[in-house]
């Protein structure tokens, strides 16, 4: 199978208005490339093709979707004394054990392990070293 390009979503008008891509953006993409290479295993090499104005050409990385990915899903939600902020959440089977290497790693916890009984699912947040924000998800 070829590699995944962005024909094959909008080529799909099933696909309309889902989320299809992610960036993580910061002044040193080497370190960020290992930080996620360590702790979920992506492989990125830089050079992938890119618009000057949102990286250097020869530092962007591209990281494809596993074959027959499903969309993603997403939420609306906060409230008073909610940030405003937009997050996307990598799916682990540990949140616990995840958070701690991220921790190891350089990234700073902003929300602790936190259990969604309706949903059945533990999340957590953390800033990665150049302060993007993400989350993680994981059976509870």
């Amino acid at each position: 199978m070829g590699a995944w390009q962005y024909d094959d979503v909008w080529n799909d008008r099933d696909m309309c208005n889902l989320v299809v891509h992610f960036e993580l953006i910061g002044p040193d993409p080497a370190r960020l490339r290992q930080f996620y290479s360590r702790l979920f295993g992506w492989d990125a090499p830089a050079g992938a093709p890119v618009a000057e104005q949102v990286s250097q050409p020869t530092e962007y990385s591209f990281i494809a979707p596993a074959d027959n990915a499903p969309p993603a899903a997403g939420g609306i939600g906060g409230g008073a004394g909610f940030e405003s902020h937009a997050i996307f959440y990598v799916g682990v089977e540990t949140v616990s054990e995840v958070l701690s290497t991220a921790e190891e790693l350089g990234a700073t916890v902003v929300l602790p392990p936190q259990r969604n009984e309706g949903g059945n699912v533990i999340v957590a947040h953390f800033r990665d070293p150049a302060g993007n924000l993400v989350g993680i998800a994981g059976p509870a």
